[in-house]
């Protein structure tokens, strides 16, 4: 079953294009980019089409017959066609499921509130020329026909992934920051402790010093003593 039928520029015969028929039922997505049509009145009835591309061709109105053959429409480009005023547009209304619609290089949108004036005629528009209400750009997933919120979901988990090998990598490097700190405070502690050593020994050697010194007074005052001593005998003898 054909899904996308792409008919760029082929020649379109008194706006109808060879071929194309409403024998493609399962279509979604069909391209008549520069094909020459005047009118969207001969395009077939085709109950699942999603997404129709006429850009570039010479479209002034018409555009009511839209929503008649294509229910399920979701995204519409009339870009470079001839369609001049906001009442053209109004037709698209009975289009439900229209969620973008693009006019660059159309004359409506040289008109002064153009946006807001298409945006209030069209509730059910979420994104007109590629941007939505608050000038935000559609996505490459809203660009999309089929599965716009399951892509956008896979986008955000595989956004979560990324940022997980991230953090992993971030936490490894605190890791290894906390276990140079460690590092650093077990050197630290080396270096005191020795320095505690040393403090200790020089303390030694002051205890040392100062026994040295009271034994050389010790025997100076000996030494003393003794002349003392030998100095009576000597008076004693002389008398």
């Amino acid at each position: 079953r054909v899904q996308e039928l792409v008919l760029d520029n082929c020649r379109s015969n008194e706006g109808k294009i060879e071929g194309l028929t409403g024998e493609f039922v399962n279509l979604e997505f069909l391209s008549l980019i520069n094909v020459g049509l005047t009118s969207v009145l001969n395009i077939p009835k085709l109950p699942n089409l999603k997404k129709l591309e006429l850009s570039d061709n010479r479209i002034s109105g018409g555009l009511d017959v839209l929503a008649e053959k294509l229910p399920k429409l979701t995204h519409l480009n009339l870009s470079g066609n001839k369609l001049k005023d906001i009442g053209t547009l109004e037709p698209l209304k009975k289009l439900e499921s229209l969620k973008s619609l693009d006019l660059f290089n159309c004359e409506v949108t040289n008109l002064n509130d153009y946006r807001e004036s298409v945006f209030k005629l069209l509730p059910q528009l979420t994104y007109l020329d590629v941007y939505d209400q608050e000038d935000q750009e559609a996505s490459d997933s809203d660009a999309e026909v089929d599965g716009v919120e399951d892509e956008e979901d896979d986008e955000e988990g595989e956004e979560e992934e990324d940022e997980d090998p991230e953090e992993e990598e971030f936490d490894e490097e605190e890791e290894e920051d906390e276990e140079d700190e460690v590092e650093g405070e077990d050197e630290d502690e080396d270096v005191s402790g020795e320095e505690e050593s040393f403090g200790h020994d020089g303390e030694v050697d002051e205890d040392e010093d100062e026994d040295e010194e009271d034994e050389d007074e010790e025997e100076s005052g000996k030494g003393e003593k003794r002349k003392r001593e030998a100095d009576d005998e000597g008076e004693e003898e002389e008398d």
